[in-house]
Order: structure tokens, then sequence, then C-alpha cells
């Protein structure tokens, strides 16, 4: 999904465009302890990559599991409809 440009960015120079629009893709703010501030710290340093760069790497690679326990809690509290192999072979027709 493409960001919503705001109306006065037609006017202004093809760089300051890309800056802005780069600002408005996304941009979130989260508070870390100290001791894992340091580490996300130190990381970036030993490897010239950027904390943001391992925030987004690590929201990645977790995002799909939180997705998946918020699913499997879901349906446990909720269930859907089961069905049997014979219900399903009469509704199909086979």
């Amino acid at each position: 999904m493409r960001p919503i440009k705001p109306r006065w960015i037609g006017g202004i120079s093809p760089l300051a465009r890309r800056v802005l629009l780069r600002y408005f893709d996304a941009m979130l703010a989260i508070r870390l302890d100290p001791d894992t501030e340091a580490r996300l710290e130190r990381l970036a340093k030993l490897t010239g990559r950027t904390k943001t760069y391992y925030a987004r790497e690590a929201i990645l690679e977790h995002l799909q599991d939180l997705e998946d326990v918020y699913l499997a809690t879901e349906r446990l509290l909720n269930p859907a409809k089961t069905y049997s192999a014979e219900e399903v072979k009469r509704d199909l027709g086979l």
C-alpha cells in the first residue's frame, strides 16, 4: 500500500520530495530497557548496521509467530464448526 502523499508536496524539489515521502512511509518509536539498548547499540557498531535495521529484522522474524499465536488462541476461545470427512465428501458431491 502506497503512503498517503500530502497535497503540499508537489511544489518542492525532487530530493526534498523523496526525503519527505520516505518520512511518511512508516515510523515506529520503541522504548527499550538500558541493557537491551546497550546490546543493540553494540551489535550495530560491531556490524556497521543501524539499530533500525536490527529492530526491523527482529520484528519481521517474530511477527508471523505472534500472528499464529493470536490466531490459535482465537480459535481455542471461539471454535469454528468442524466437518467430518463424510460431510465434506457429501457437500462436494464426491
